[in-house]
């Protein structure tokens, strides 16, 4: 493995000291020690974090990204369109997801096959980082030499090329978070898996439940296998979408996603196209847990995010908050009593239950079985 201190103190030798990006468990160790040791600037998806950079740039900086390559597909829109045809150059980190030969979640079987095609739609330099520190020293000087001279240059990170590094704890922005939290029940809050347990006991033959890609499919998966449950993979961010249009396609079904914080942000403009379509059977819960769970638990920027408050601004008709499980049965018996497009936001622990297994049905027999029970009933 790469000794990722002394990698990262070579990257700022080099000059680069701002970074920004979206988590991946295999970065997970090199965005610690930005987050902890330089400049970092956690964005709401990789395109982002592309734009993030260079505007640092164009400020007189050297700045870097990192990112999945699932998310280099949401990337490749500024790389092409921006640094492109303005010259402004980048280094980028992306891992190699779904490395032929690596046992690794179905959905990035195709990124990992297309990492390089796509890295050269974008006219991009890159290179498979060395595991071996002298190596890897001698490649990031490299790479420099190309960002120096206007290109773009991006190293494919395998699985356990960096070693080991703690998260510092960061501090959080308050100011809409403490407006929020007035309004919210005293006590411990409770953990995703209990939420979901919640959750899942109001679920009946007409009830149709989508949940969003990482630990919280997995949890749902582990606490009930169930016909009626679709657990997304891959695609953050798409839940609520996937619900819109799944429950405007039947208005007979109640229709349930489960969200996460960190997914919602990205794409936050999903919530105004809900809020226009409002159809009275989709219930839209946001559980919060102000991390990226499945990454190694880097901050969101959800500490200071007023969801509910968001969800009324887009046109939601109603959005409220639930932070304990007794709250959480009422709104949703609530709900069932007086349907309506609501958004519900549920803060919760830090952390996943142990041992969960991903679902053993591959994706599309997933999609088949889903299909099959919301045909049920059809009018």
């Amino acid at each position: 493995m790469i000794d990722t201190y002394q990698f990262g103190r070579a990257l700022t030798s080099l000059g680069y000291d701002t970074f920004s990006g979206v988590p991946c468990s295999f970065l997970k160790h090199l965005i610690n020690y930005t987050v902890s040791h330089c400049t970092y600037i956690q964005a709401a998806n990789e395109g982002d974090a592309v734009a993030v950079a260079a505007g640092s740039v164009l400020g007189g900086k050297k700045s870097a990204t990192l990112m999945q390559n699932s998310g280099l597909t949401n990337a490749l829109s500024p790389l092409t369109s921006l640094n492109y045809p303005f010259q402004i150059p980048l280094l980028g980190f992306v891992s190699l997801r779904g490395e032929e030969g690596i046992s690794d979640a179905p959905q990035h079987e195709l990124t990992g096959r297309k990492t390089q095609a796509m890295l050269e739609v974008a006219d991009a330099h890159y290179a498979y980082l060395s595991r071996s520190t002298e190596e890897a020293l001698a490649q990031l000087k490299a790479a420099d030499q190309v960002v120096q001279n206007n290109g773009i240059f991006f190293f494919i990170i395998r699985k356990d090329t960096f070693s080991s590094v703690d998260l510092l704890p960061v501090r959080q922005r308050t100011g809409i978070s403490e407006k929020r939290l007035e309004n919210e029940e005293p006590g411990v809050l409770p953990s995703r898996f209990a939420v979901l347990r919640t959750i899942s006991t109001f679920s009946s033959q007409d009830t149709l439940v989508l949940s969003c890609t990482g630990k919280t499919s997995r949890e749902l998966f582990n606490i009930e296998d169930a016909a009626n449950n679709f657990y997304m993979v891959g695609s953050m961010g798409c839940v609520s979408s996937i619900a819109l249009g799944l429950a405007l396609a039947r208005p007979d079904k109640k229709v349930i996603a489960l969200d996460g914080d960190g997914a919602v942000i990205m794409r936050l403009g999903s919530l105004t196209t809900n809020a226009f379509y409002a159809p009275n059977n989709l219930l839209h819960i946001v559980i919060d847990n102000g991390a990226y769970d499945s990454t190694g638990g880097q901050p969101t920027v959800s500490d200071n995010v007023d969801f509910p408050g968001l969800a009324n601004a887009c046109g939601y008709p109603a959005a409220t908050g639930a932070h304990t499980l007794e709250s959480l049965v009422g709104r949703l018996e609530q709900w069932v009593r007086t349907p309506r497009l609501t958004l519900l936001h549920v803060r919760v622990q830090k952390g996943a239950a142990p041992n969960l297994q991903r679902p053993s049905l591959p994706p599309y027999r997933i999609k088949e079985r889903f299909m099959a029970f919301a045909a049920q009933g059809r009018r």
